[in-house]
């Protein structure tokens, strides 16, 4: 779909403050509210709008202990793939999840209070599904940046 400035606009007001009114919307692009939402409901019901949603905090949540988790297989059967696919989503602690081309098959990204509370989920990952081969974790010392934000 191709995108006017109007649309980038629109869309990078809307990464930054979602609850944006309709209104101050419209009027930040120069455009009566009807046209707006006219242009609102187009982005959402082309999918480039998924859903909104409020950002969380995770350190004032207990939630402040990172890591990156690489898995290796050498299971590449699709029957494999789909459980394994299916089991790591239910993990609540997983925050983003990659199938990848390298070294390593698979990248989950998990996000728990302390390195007791990673070691149980770590349990939890290689006891799930036969055929793991390989987990490497690294841990994240020190955020230096996070943005939800895309690059319009």
């Amino acid at each position: 779909m191709d995108l006017d400035n109007v649309d980038k606009k629109m869309l990078s007001m809307l990464q930054v403050d979602s609850t944006l009114s309709l209104n101050d919307l419209a009027e930040a692009v120069n455009l009566t509210t009807t046209p707006c939402w006219k242009r609102l409901k187009r982005l959402e019901d082309k999918g480039i709008i998924e859903k909104r949603v409020a950002l969380l905090n995770p350190e004032k949540l207990g939630l402040s202990f990172t890591a990156f988790v690489m898995v290796k297989t050498s299971n590449h059967s699709h029957e494999w793939y789909s459980q394994f696919v299916d089991t790591v989503t239910l993990f609540p602690e997983v925050m983003e999840f990659y199938r990848m081309a390298g070294e390593y098959d698979y990248m989950l990204k998990v996000l728990v209070r302390d390195m007791k509370c990673f070691d149980e989920f770590y349990k939890r990952l290689v006891n799930s599904v036969d055929g793991i081969s390989n987990v490497t974790s690294t841990f994240a010392m020190e955020p230096l940046k996070y943005t939800t934000a895309l690059p319009i």
